[in-house]
């Protein structure tokens, strides 16, 4: 069913509100800053007048109020509680489930692809229902279908193709191959971003990398840094800090995240310092973070938390003495501004696009070298008047620059802008 033209002719118009239908593979927040974003972007959205409809795989999002979600199951083959599982014979559909097991049998990541192949089947149901579809980061073969149905807007926090390269280099030679494989879904990415626009990235460095690796024109993207929720992450003036403390939010596992770098610091800062360090992640049991963590005889010294709620991770940082973001690449990172707006002083890698997101308000170190890190963390433990004036900065930084009703309305902006284009082509 086609959208009559004097729909088109409303969706236009800088004041209608718009129909979004937000596509999203994997959405839960505790899985990475995707799901961060999509829930608070389609709250704001909402807020602003608009209805919005998330298209989601497992694991599922988490949503507020007006935000309505449609779930479009996978056979969830990497549940916490059941990772590379087989599934059972009677959970088979169709010819998308068997593509989605014979990938991950062969050592590939299915989601991006058969998630975008279901979010094409079911906006080929809802032809009438939407005026505009956004894709956070699926970029698989089914959104060019669904661009002959809608106009899409396309978002990449970073390119995947960044994770590729640092992951292989920190890879053992044995790993190498079934790693390649893994991120054989990255050519798709490739291949489908550059026919998409507008793209939108968030920050300088993300558009730099995905002009590069992606071959996507640059005059086709679109720069709307994320914003905070202050309601969460905010100065706790009235509760004592933790005295030693140091905090970083970052996936444990990952080499990409440098938590093995922050590990080390803390290690060499221990021998002479009473700090404590709480990793906002979930190790694999008995994988190379927690194997480091008893090789550095950390154990009394480092925690790890998972499933918190935003109100007790927000609470966390803020009374917390020093915040870290250690990563190798970062194309923005929520966490730097997240502990930024609760008023933390933060040391964060000089690398991707975190000194753009930090500005001077944060310390930069060189990323991967424990020895800098920590002599920064030494000097920040025994100056509680650097880490007034660090934190003090940091939060400054946040409220002048990052909120999400400002990422919201920029977004709209670029939905319009889609919509004219597809009405300017004559495919409406």
């Amino acid at each position: 069913m086609e959208v009559p033209k004097d729909r088109h002719d409303l969706t236009a118009d800088q004041d209608h509100p718009l129909r979004v239908a937000l596509l999203s593979y994997r959405s839960k927040p505790t899985c990475g800053g995707q799901g961060v974003y999509l829930r608070h972007l389609s709250r704001e959205l909402v807020a602003l007048g608009h209805s919005v409809e998330v298209f989601s795989g497992q694991p599922y999002p988490e949503l507020d109020e007006g935000v309505v979600l449609t779930k479009v199951p996978s056979l969830d083959l990497y549940r916490d509680e059941d990772p590379f599982r087989t599934p059972g014979l009677k959970e088979y559909r169709d010819w998308i489930d068997l593509l989605e097991v014979g990938t991950m049998w062969t050592a590939g990541f299915p989601e991006p692809l058969t998630f975008s192949l279901r979010a094409l089947r079911e906006l080929k149901r809802r032809q009438g229902d939407f005026d505009v579809v956004q894709d956070n980061q699926t970029l698989g073969y089914g959104l060019l279908g669904i661009q002959k149905l809608f106009p899409v807007v396309g978002t990449i926090h970073h390119p995947i193709s960044v994770d590729r390269r640092i992951e292989l280099s920190a890879a053992p030679l044995r790993k190498k191959l079934s790693m390649r494989r893994w991120y054989g879904f990255v050519r798709m990415q490739s291949i489908v971003a550059p026919r998409l626009s507008p793209i939108l990235t968030v920050s300088e460095s993300s558009l730099a990398d995905i002009h590069r690796d992606f071959n996507v024109p640059q005059r086709n993207m679109r720069l709307i840094p994320l914003g905070v929720d202050t309601r969460h992450f905010h100065p706790r003036p009235h509760l004592p800090k933790r005295k030693g403390s140091i905090v970083a939010v970052a996936s444990a596992d990952s080499p990409m995240k440098g938590v093995a770098t922050l590990l080390r610091a803390v290690a060499k800062l221990a021998t002479e310092r009473d700090v404590n360090l709480t990793v906002v992640s979930r190790p694999t049991p008995g994988g190379p973070t927690e194997k480091l963590v008893r090789e550095l005889a950390l154990g009394d010294r480092v925690r790890f938390v998972h499933g918190i709620s935003d109100d007790e991770l927000g609470e966390l940082i803020a009374t917390s003495e020093i915040s870290v973001v250690p990563s190798l690449y970062e194309g923005f990172s929520l966490p730097a501004v997240e502990h930024m707006a609760c008023g933390t002083p933060l040391v964060a890698s000089r690398t991707g696009a975190l000194p753009e997101v930090v500005g001077d308000a944060a310390i930069q170190v060189a990323p991967g070298d424990p020895e800098e890190l920590a002599g920064v963390l030494r000097r920040l433990h025994d100056s509680p008047q650097e880490r007034e004036r660090v934190g003090k900065a940091g939060y400054d930084r946040v409220m002048e620059r990052f909120t999400w009703n400002v990422v919201a309305r920029r977004t709209v902006e670029a939905y319009r802008e889609a919509i004219q284009r597809r009405k300017g082509s004559g495919r409406c």
